[in-house]
């Protein structure tokens, strides 16, 4: 008897790292989790590998995988100088950022300079825009946000926007926006739902020739990173190469993102 106990140990180890090495665990941006979930269930599908992901925002994604407590990180901003340093980034995908406003909402279209003006609030009264005498109510994401990076570099308004309410995820934005007539805030396009209104800007709609192009002004990149000078497991590397790939452009696309090329 004293020898099986011993035995069952073993078993159950065995039993509880093989678990563990069919699990990759991922972390970061929120704007990314549609997309890079559906990436990782038909990842699952194709493969029997399950794919985690804890959608917590970009910063912390990095963070998580710069102190190990994850396998892959997912960014939805460019990286900084300091945390190139210590990841690698791949970017497979490209994800325009929207402006969207109550469905009641009569404007249609924005300038890139009124959209600066609105959100540092030079412009603070829809009707100088030509809609309604109300009073415009600023709606961001916090500090720290993927999203909120995107389109501050992109609109010149870094540090300076002067929100009304600053919210944790795009889901929280689109409700925010859906309840206020007089409300305006940015998500990823992926994130857009039907009860909000989608804005162009400079008259340019944010399909993925004008966002390729640059004539739709306001984007940003979806990309996983890992720990630099690390080794990956052959799982994660294996998940790695799957969303480079052509099947995995089919449901990026599926999912409003345009794939990296």
């Amino acid at each position: 008897m004293k020898f099986i106990i011993p035995f069952l140990i073993i078993i159950f180890a065995f039993s509880g790292c093989t678990a563990y090495e069919n699990v990759i665990s991922a972390d970061g941006s929120t704007s990314a989790e549609k997309i890079i979930g559906g990436l990782g269930e038909a990842f699952n599908n194709k493969t029997g590998i399950n794919f985690t992901f804890n959608p917590t925002g970009s910063a912390s994604g990095i963070n998580a995988v710069i102190e190990n407590r994850c396998d892959i990180g997912v960014s939805s901003r460019e990286l900084t100088s300091d945390e190139l340093s210590k990841v690698t980034p791949t970017v497979f995908a490209y994800d325009s950022i929207v402006l969207v406003v109550n469905a009641e909402n009569n404007i249609s279209d924005l300038s890139l300079e009124s959209i600066k003006k609105i959100f540092t609030g030079q412009i603070k009264n829809w009707k100088y825009l030509g809609g309604n005498d109300a009073q415009i109510v600023l709606i961001g994401r916090e500090a720290g946000s993927g999203t909120r990076d995107g389109f501050e570099e992109s609109t010149d308004t870094k540090n300076i926007c002067k929100y009304r309410q600053e919210l944790t995820s795009s889901g929280d934005i689109i409700t925010a926006v859906s309840n206020n007539p007089d409300a305006i805030g940015y998500v990823s396009f992926a994130s857009v739902k039907n009860n909000i209104k989608v804005l162009t800007v400079n008259k340019k709609t944010p399909d993925k020739e004008n966002v390729i192009s640059g004539a739709y002004p306001i984007r940003r990149p979806f990309m996983t990173v890992t720990k630099k000078d690390a080794p990956l497991s052959k799982n994660s590397e294996q998940f790695l190469k799957f969303i480079l790939s052509d099947e995995a452009e089919n449901i990026i696309t599926k999912m409003g993102a345009i794939p990296s090329d």
